[in-house]
């Protein structure tokens, strides 16, 4: 008899960050009865609305992949179809060899089809060596390599210390030169692997794109922020009769004898017929560990980088900005900040807001810094100011400035990710009733989150399907040429 034969009884999410809301949302779904339970005093993990100068804004992540289904389909379904917006512009630019240069196109995770699109970003010893790839000898990548060790053996350091390591620090603020190129950008992964040329692989990439006429924005936001999708998650979860206990941290995981697992969370005690774990690696491995000591002695060596984000909001008047979205900048460069954001710009919901008020972001931090995220927020503010004042002119005086650290808040996909997680799935499949999902599996970006998640409920269903799937092709978090 298959789970969906039986029904899946009472099922514990652990976590309410996105994975596990939308875990529950979909568990709801199945006629599951689900209990979510949360340590913090709030849900969305990482995504967290906010508000400044009076202006509603988000402190954590801000934009949708909109060429995956999930997330863009789960803000529909609860009931934020109206709100979803594309950028107002997706223009971006680099700050890079003391300029603000335009962002590339034609390039996919920063690796061009041709020397000529990185034109203008790179020298001309930079642009001559990516020439040379087409008379190198085939790389081999094995199981796995990292993105920067292997597009700076074909192209070159400068195509990957000035356009690959600014777009990946945007979305894992890692080092590009240590993420899996399985893992973080699987399409390059597979060009790697069946071209001898990889800037032929990535030309054949961008003409199967183009064949397939994918149209329509890269990107999705909310109005009001993406951190309004967990709220009207846990709406729903809860208008459906599904309980989420914020404050109620579970620190204690065991099988029951006769089936099922007790949990133990705060003063409580709740019996499950099934469990899902949607918290970070190192919560993981805690409740993972009396019952799977091999898949959380795996979860306790995912390591993970902090960053903090500095929103800081201007008067409007007298203030002039260069065109575009934003720009990143690569860490050659030697700056502070990784990235800005014209936030009133790029999201047309936040201008409208207040019209006299512009909001503007910017980032800090990458996997191993230390000393820039110990300073306080007075100082980051400060940093944030001055380099802005470098590369844009802005020299006014802030309305409002808001820093909101994310420590240990993106987990890192270092060479052999994908067998980590693979030997943790298996693991953890062996365990009845037991299930895993969040950021640190298949993607960081808000889809590969959810595609975890319904994963994760697929397999307590009996269907393996979409597991072995994600585990075999992981989420690309960024698609071509985006920006931040």
């Amino acid at each position: 008899m298959s789970a969906t034969d039986r029904g899946l009884g009472h099922v514990v999410v652990i976590g309410a960050g996105i994975a596990g809301l939308a875990a529950a949302h979909r568990l709801l779904g199945r006629g599951a009865r689900v209990t979510v339970l949360e340590a913090g005093d709030r849900v969305g993990g990482k995504l967290l609305p906010g508000e400044i100068a009076g202006v509603r804004v988000d402190l954590g992540a801000e934009s949708l992949l909109a060429r995956r289904p999930e997330a863009v389909a789960l803000a529909r379904e609860t009931g934020l179809a109206e709100r979803l917006q594309p950028p107002a512009t997706a223009t971006a630019a680099l700050w890079t060899r003391g300029a603000l240069r335009p962002m590339p196109k034609g390039h996919v995770m920063g690796v061009p089809g041709t020397a000529a699109a990185l034109s203008g970003v790179l020298s001309a010893e930079g642009l001559a060596r990516i020439e040379r790839d087409a008379d190198l000898p085939r790389t081999e990548v094995g199981d796995d390599v990292a993105v920067g060790e292997y597009v700076a053996a074909r192209l070159g350091r400068e195509v990957v210390d000035r356009l690959i390591e600014p777009l990946l620090g945007g979305v894992y603020a890692g080092d590009a030169y240590r993420i899996s190129m399985r893992s973080a950008v699987p399409q390059l992964f597979e060009a790697a692997r069946t071209h001898a040329s990889l800037t032929e692989g990535v030309r054949e990439i961008q003409a199967k794109a183009a064949a397939n006429g994918q149209t329509g924005p890269v990107f999705m936001g909310i109005a009001g922020g993406v951190g309004q999708l967990p709220l009207a998650v846990a709406e729903s979860v809860r208008a459906r009769g599904g309980e989420i206990l914020t404050g109620t941290p579970a620190h204690g995981l065991r099988r029951e004898a006769a089936g099922g697992w007790r949990v133990i969370a705060g003063g409580r005690v709740l019996h499950a017929d099934a469990v899902v774990v949607a918290v970070p690696a190192p919560a993981a491995a805690g409740l993972l560990r009396a019952e799977s000591p091999g898949a959380a002695a795996e979860l306790a060596a995912v390591e993970y980088a902090s960053m903090a984000l500095i929103t800081l909001a201007y008067r409007r008047t007298g203030l002039r900005l260069p065109e575009g979205s934003g720009f990143l900048v690569p860490p050659v460069d030697g700056r502070t900040i990784k990235a800005s954001t014209f936030a009133s710009r790029k999201w047309g919901w936040i201008a409208e807001e207040d019209p006299d008020v512009v909001v503007l972001r910017t980032s800090v931090g990458r996997y191993g810094e230390t000393e820039v995220l110990g300073r306080d927020d007075a100082d980051l503010v400060a940093v944030s100011r001055q380099d802005l004042r470098e590369a844009t002119g802005l020299d006014a005086v802030p309305l409002a400035a808001r820093v909101t650290r994310w420590t240990d808040g993106l987990p890192q996909y270092p060479v052999g990710h994908h067998a980590r997680v693979a030997r943790i799935r298996e693991r953890v499949a062996a365990l009845p009733g037991l299930a895993v999902c969040g950021a640190q599996y298949d993607g960081v970006g808000v889809p590969a989150c959810i595609a975890s998640a319904y994963a994760a409920v697929d397999q307590l269903d009996g269907d393996l399907a979409g597991v072995r799937e994600l585990t075999a092709n992981p989420v690309q978090s960024l698609h071509g040429g985006a920006g931040e």
